[in-house]
Order: C-alpha cells, then structure tokens, then sequence
C-alpha cells in the first residue's frame, strides 16, 4: 500500500538528485554528513538551486512571475505540511522540523529578486545580497546541524554567517567571466566598468582572507555530526581560492577555475586523516 512515508521518500531522493546532478563538489561534502542530517541538507540546497535556476537559466521566460509563484508555493508548503512539488515538499519538511522560517527564507528570495534587476552592486547592495543570497543559507544549514539546540545555533551564527559569504564570494571569483559576459552582472563593487585588475582583485582577496579565518572556529566547535562534511566543503572552497590566488586577474577573466577531480579526492583523504586524528 502507498503511503505518505514513500512519498517523502520519493520527494528526499528529488532533492538528492538536484544536488548530485548540479554540484559534484557539495555532494562530497554532504555525504561525509552523519546519515540523519544528509536529507535536510540536501532540501535546502535543492530549494536555493531552483530558486536560483530561475533568475540564471530560464531566459526568454517570464522570471519575476515565475519567481514570485515559487515563493508563494514555498510558503504554502510550509504552511500547509506538504506540497506537489517534490523540491518544496522536501524543503517544508526540513523547515518545519528544524524551525526555519520567514527571517531566513524572505532575504534569500529577495536577494535572488535582485538578480532580476541590480547589474551593478555598490558597498550596500553587496551586503545586502550577500547576505541574502549566501550568510541565511548557512543559518538555514546551520540550525539543522544544531537539531534544536538554540545556545549552539546563537553561539555559531557568526562563523556559519562568515563561512556562506566566503562560498559565495569564491564562485563569484570563478564565475567572473560568465557572470560580467553572459548575465551582465558585475556583484564585486570594487570591479569598474566590467575591468578587473590586480588590485581590485587583491582587495576582493583580503576581504574573503578574513572570512575564511573567521568561519574555521565556528567549524571547529560544530556537533561531531556535522564537522568533517562542513570541513570538507571548507577546505574545496579555500583551495580554489588560493589557486585563484596565484593566476593573474587576466587569467581569471578568461577562463573558469576548477579543481579536478583527483585533486578533489586527495582533500577528501586529508580531510578525513586530520579530521580522525583531532587535526581540524
């Protein structure tokens, strides 16, 4: 007999699915999760994802409607414990059970409601975007790594705010190109006119310098469960960062930087090796 436990099972493996088709690097980091916290983790990703599709990839397509009736289905699966959506009905479970609400999820889509409209991005806007678009996304990780634990979740909220900057700004370093190219969307404020040279790119790097330093505490103390695949995640983003690092502005304008994948499974094994031995 079908019944509601196979169909959030059916809606979960949607969710795994948007992660394992659309980011190889996030599921490394996903499954090193303890089991429990992997579905939670993986609707969120799959709501941001769809959300974000929508501002990025449905050219020629009527985005703020489309946009707008996400919202409100999202909403409405909150509200109502269930939804036909099977990327909604994942995320309103995992909403409702970890208590993540409007305070987290209304910046998030009005930052992807910027992407609408804001090409260029001064200091404030910035902020304001990247608070939206990346700082409530790892509050929203953040309160399932705590499961209920509101001095834990109080006590990391500002490295877990640190950390989802610092990933956001990373792919803002490697999608340059595409994102002042194909989007026409400059995000960095100090990058002029589409013209990015060194010295815009040296402060971008002491900006995400500090993030970086920032958010290694907070993982440090994370619940056991949670740690090694946040580590993991950590270390993928600040490894391309300092490959990014080392090519010249002119070099991250032509082309998109990747880790390849051996080099992506050797950080798995040294994530793993220290994470053991108590070296994080």
């Amino acid at each position: 007999m079908n019944t509601m436990a196979l169909y959030d099972h059916v809606c979960a493996e949607a969710s795994s699915a948007v992660v394992r088709r659309y980011s190889t690097s996030f599921s490394i980091g996903v499954r090193a999760l303890a089991p429990r916290l992997r579905p939670p983790i993986k609707a969120i990703y799959g709501f941001v994802r769809f959300a974000d599709e929508i501002v990025d990839t449905f050219h020629g397509k009527d985005k703020a409607r489309l946009l707008a009736r996400f919202r409100e289905d999202a909403y409405g699966a909150i509200r109502d414990g269930i939804s036909m959506n099977p990327v909604l009905h994942s995320f309103q479970a995992c909403a409702n059970t970890y208590g993540i609400g409007p305070e987290l999820i209304e910046p998030f889509l009005e930052s992807m409601a910027m992407d609408l409209d804001c090409k260029e991005h001064d200091p404030a806007s910035f902020n304001r975007y990247i608070m939206g678009s990346a700082e409530v996304v790892g509050l929203m990780c953040l309160r399932v790594f705590c499961e209920g634990d509101e001095a834990a979740y109080q006590r990391l909220k500002p490295a877990a705010v640190r950390l989802g900057a610092a990933f956001q700004k990373v792919n803002f370093l490697r999608d340059i190109r595409d994102d002042l190219g194909a989007l026409g969307r400059n995000y960095f404020p100090q990058v002029k006119a589409g013209r990015f040279d060194e010295q815009m790119k040296r402060e971008v790097e002491r900006d995400l310098e500090a993030d970086f330093e920032a958010a290694l505490a907070g993982i440090r103390e994370l619940p056991t469960g949670a740690r090694l695949g946040v580590y993991i995640s950590y270390v993928y983003y600040r490894t391309l960062f300092q490959r990014i690092q080392g090519l010249s502005a002119a070099r991250v304008m032509q082309e998109r930087i990747r880790l390849g994948n051996p080099r992506k499974m050797g950080l798995l094994a040294t994530c793993c090796i220290k994470h053991h031995i108590g070296w994080i």
